[in-house]
């Protein structure tokens, strides 16, 4: 029987374990999370994505890194808020036409301008506690930040603000990140003898993952105008496009077949099929998404596909 070290020691390891799952889990857990994917895909609104802008990204990942919080962590800190601010948005919208109003996105900004950095760190907090058996955010953490950054709130006041999140979301908080997304994929296609996952080719995800949250913008620029063949999209086409800026599973592929080439560019053709033949992504589809990371992180490198 392990001794309380370690099993401590077990439980706060960062480094991968895969294959030590059941390969009917494992496929189970895989199609249940492809399931939810195309579920949240069929429900998403217009503004989906919207408030997953760099300087958001960017506080999130540096408060992350302060806090030593999990990969997956900062991933649902940040799906946590967008969801919050979309949710008040149009609870905003909808005051707004019961009392004869017009509401714009400026109004709502006046609105959540004095709570921003309070609900955004209130998200990071509750995403904490979804992985409690490492690092949590307590309310003595929160308090001395934003004091640091000239805000006086008390702990009353953070409970109300992480409850009035809870609220908000129906207090819905766990959802899939695309950190698992990406993880999963891995271990998927290890078991199917496909692509050996190994902390070397799960670190080079990591850091594409964030990269790719972090110059998001322009490599789903350049994926649109690659998929539609046009620098000037329509209307209707940026509507559509909401999709594939909001569908986990692509990124997922996006991020392990560029990490895959850049550890073995001599591969990444064998890559690209087993991605498209484990998720059903047509391998254009999974060139583009490739094509569009490699080209705005490595520059030219992405041309050589």
């Amino acid at each position: 029987m392990d001794c309380p070290a370690q099993m401590t020691t077990r439980y706060q390891s960062s480094e991968p374990m895969f294959g030590a799952v059941a390969p009917g889990v494992i496929q189970d857990a895989f199609f249940h999370m492809a399931k939810e994917n195309e579920r949240r895909l069929s429900e998403l609104c217009e503004e989906a994505g919207s408030f997953k802008e760099t300087k958001i990204v960017e506080f999130v990942f540096l408060l992350s890194e302060k806090w030593n919080l999990t990969e997956a962590a900062r991933y649902e800190a940040i799906e946590i808020f967008e969801r919050f601010l979309l949710a008040f948005t149009d609870q905003f919208s909808r005051c707004s036409r019961a009392k004869g109003e017009n509401s714009n996105w400026d109004s709502v900004k006046e609105q959540i301008e004095g709570i921003y950095v309070l609900r955004l760190v209130s998200c990071i907090q509750l995403a904490s506690k979804l992985s409690f058996h490492y690092s949590i955010v307590n309310n003595n953490m929160v308090l001395k930040f934003l004091t640091s950054l000239g805000f006086s709130y008390t702990t009353e006041e953070l409970l109300e603000s992480e409850l009035a999140v809870l609220k908000a979301l129906h207090f819905q908080i766990n959802v899939p990140t695309p950190f698992a997304y990406v993880e999963m994929l891995l271990e998927v296609l290890g078991y199917n003898g496909y692509l050996l996952p190994t902390k070397e080719l799960q670190d080079m995800c990591k850091h594409l993952l964030s990269l790719t949250y972090l110059l998001r913008s322009s490599i789903y620029e350049t994926l649109l105008k690659s998929s539609i063949e046009n620098s000037s999209p329509s209307e209707l086409q940026l509507a559509k496009f909401v999709s594939v800026k909001e569908d986990l599973m692509l990124l997922a592929v996006g991020v392990i077949g560029a990490s895959s080439f850049l550890l073995n560019a001599e591969g990444w053709i064998q890559v690209v099929e087993y991605l498209s033949d484990t998720t059903g992504i047509s391998v254009q589809s999974v060139v583009e998404s490739i094509y569009a990371i490699l080209k705005h992180i490595i520059g030219s490198a992405g041309d050589e596909c």
